[in-house]
């Protein structure tokens, strides 16, 4: 019989129990994770956020040892009872509540369960798409509920944190205007506006700088934002942001303030930070590493051998330099073992990022064992070994390519290689600032250059000069925060002069035309009197997935979405009817209508 609670008011939670307690009476509420019978006495694991404690039922209880007998796993019940001390020999040491257990004196049943279709435990053997879609149960799991706990304190952390810094926490519109530069847009149609569109935020971006312009002069907001692109484990279509945006400041003033931000998060997971955190020009993390986002926990870099080997006999190395190309080695210690099976593995990842082959070779006690060693004069592969510092029993992996394709390429054999060999540490935070970015890169699917980072962000004042001369040697304000190979935080000094920011969209062939249309708002604001300002994002999920543990951002969002964007849960997205799509003046194309059948 399920009962109302009445007067009945909870006490405390479940794992604030404790010795103090024992002669007290406590009245607990939450779900049975399990319940023992020893015959006459019954014992009830009970839980709620806080944790566990440990019911006991004596039959000397009448009708509430009688009512105990029906409870089963996720029952959600209320108990009042004395709270004693355990028998000696029944403690359990990995229970916080393990030395006490409460006698129950009154039961109430609030609610009854459903057989379930996994076990509320941490180490459930159970397929995700399963987990997804009962998440409500899946959020039961002590495992989950503490990463989720952690998250709670973390946002409240950063808010006291840039509060007691002079930052001020406001909203932005979550409806906004489409202006695609970068991921898609996420449109939702105006039934107001026939024809016309909003777009999701990518990311407050444009107006945390107007709040700059209007004078609040510290901002900050941790914000939903929403991308329409491919998904991957590190990947949400929603996902949240700890935005920040500082006037009059440059990029030292924002990376010191936000270091303590991030020594302060640190904290409330038990790590002791000590910032400065370590620097690194992108073209030093590119060049060593292959990568704007090292992995700095282990070695392994990068040798640069293009000067050496620009007139080599092997053509493939000889090419790669006269074309501008680079020729860099990975000197992979003992890794002379590793058998074909494994160099064609190595090979597949290289020709999945753009390579063409891989030449390797393995330095044995006979000498070098390669397809490319009868290319190479004595004269050069003393140079290689001299320069990757190569000896016995290593092997050596090559890329001669385009700078971009060659670095990438080695880059994530580095880390394979690294995770394979058990290079990388498990434990630990390596924390690195990647500054002096590329202002511009130049895409050759669409014959013009783009943004880096975003339109907005400021280049160097002494490489202004090179904006039309030397585009691409032009370096931007901006920096990356990389924790263990992962980017966790971007930002920028941003554009504060009108006159500039209509250069950056002439160079990256946005007519004068269309930047009126798409950022004639942000055009007019500069115009008067902006401040210098600059900022940062940091991903909110993807720095909770580190601090965890985690091996998806998934397990660190409440209602996450699969790899497909779709809530298993709630079953969306999902079609409408006709007359929802009529008032918003949609008609859905039979080419859609087709594929969907099929």
């Amino acid at each position: 019989m399920l009962e109302r609670l009445g007067d009945w008011k909870r006490s405390s939670y479940c794992a604030e129990v404790t010795a103090a307690d024992i002669g007290k009476t406590v009245t607990l509420m939450g779900w049975v994770q399990r319940r023992r019978d020893h015959g006459g006495l019954i014992f009830i694991d009970l839980r709620d956020r806080a944790g566990l404690v440990q019911l006991v039922f004596n039959p000397d209880a009448g009708e509430v040892h009688a009512r105990a007998h029906d409870l089963r796993s996720e029952f959600v019940i209320a108990v009042k009872g004395t709270v004693g001390e355990r028998p000696v020999g029944t403690e359990n040491p990995f229970l916080k509540t393990g030395k006490v257990e409460v006698v129950a004196k009154e039961l109430k049943v609030l609610n009854d369960s459903a057989p379930l279709p996994f076990m509320i435990e941490d180490d459930t053997d159970v397929a995700e798409t399963t987990r997804l879609k009962y998440r409500y149960l899946d959020l039961r799991r002590a495992a989950l509920q503490k990463k989720l706990l952690l998250r709670h304190r973390v946002a409240m952390s950063t808010r006291n944190y840039l509060a007691e810094n002079g930052f001020i926490e406001m909203e932005t519109p979550v409806l906004t205007k489409s202006t695609p530069e970068g991921a898609r847009d996420f449109l939702v149609p105006s039934r107001l506006t026939p024809g016309s569109f909003f777009a999701l935020p990518q990311s407050p971006q444009l107006f945390k700088q107007i709040l700059m312009i209007s004078g609040f002069d510290r901002y900050f907001q941790i914000v939903k934002c929403f991308r329409d692109e491919d998904l991957r484990a590190d990947r949400q279509p929603e996902f949240t942001q700890i935005d920040a945006e500082m006037s009059f400041v440059d990029r030292e003033d924002v990376i010191e303030v936000m270091e303590g931000l991030i020594k302060r998060i640190f904290e409330e997971a038990g790590a002791e930070l000590k910032p400065p955190f370590p620097r690194m020009t992108y073209a030093e993390a590119v060049g060593r590493f292959g990568v704007d986002n090292p992995d700095t926990r282990f070695g392994l870099e990068l040798k640069d051998l293009t000067d050496s080997l620009k007139g080599s006999g092997f053509k493939v190395f000889a090419d790669a330099a006269s074309k501008g190309g680079v020729i860099k080695a990975l000197c992979v210690k003992n890794g002379a073992v590793f058998s074909r099976k494994d160099l064609d593995d190595l090979t597949e990842i290289a020709v999945s990022f753009g390579a063409r082959g891989l030449a390797w070779v393995k330095i044995t006690e006979e000498g070098w064992q390669s397809p490319i060693a009868k290319f190479l004069s004595d004269a050069e592969k003393e140079t290689i070994v001299a320069i990757s510092g190569a000896e016995k029993g290593d092997l050596l992996l090559f890329g001669a390519d385009r700078a971009s394709v060659a670095n990438t390429v080695l880059g994530r054999l580095r880390l394979n290689i690294g995770g394979r060999l058990g290079l990388i540490p498990k434990e630990g935070y390596n924390f690195v600032w990647i500054t002096e970015f590329p202002m511009l890169d130049y895409d050759e699917a669409e014959k013009r250059f783009v943004a880096v980072h975003h339109p907005f962000t400021a280049p160097m004042d002494e490489d202004l000069d090179k904006l039309d001369t030397e585009p691409l040697k032009v370096r931007a304000k901006a920096y990356d925060l990389v924790l263990n190979g992962s980017e966790i935080g971007g930002g920028s000094i941003r554009i504060h002069r009108s006159d500039i920011q209509a250069r950056i969209f002439e160079k990256l062939g946005i007519a004068k035309e269309e930047a009126e249309l798409r950022f004639g708002f942000l055009l007019d604001a500069l115009k008067f009197g902006t401040p210098p300002h600059g900022g940062i994002a940091f991903g909110l999920d993807r720095i909770m997935s580190i601090i965890t543990g985690s091996e998806s951002i998934r397990d660190v969002i409440a209602f996450p979405k699969t790899q497909k964007g779709t809530d298993l849960m709630s079953d969306a997205p999902s079609a409408v009817d006709q007359k929802q799509l009529d008032e918003i003046f949609i008609r859905v194309a039979r080419k859609v209508e087709k594929q969907e059948k099929a």
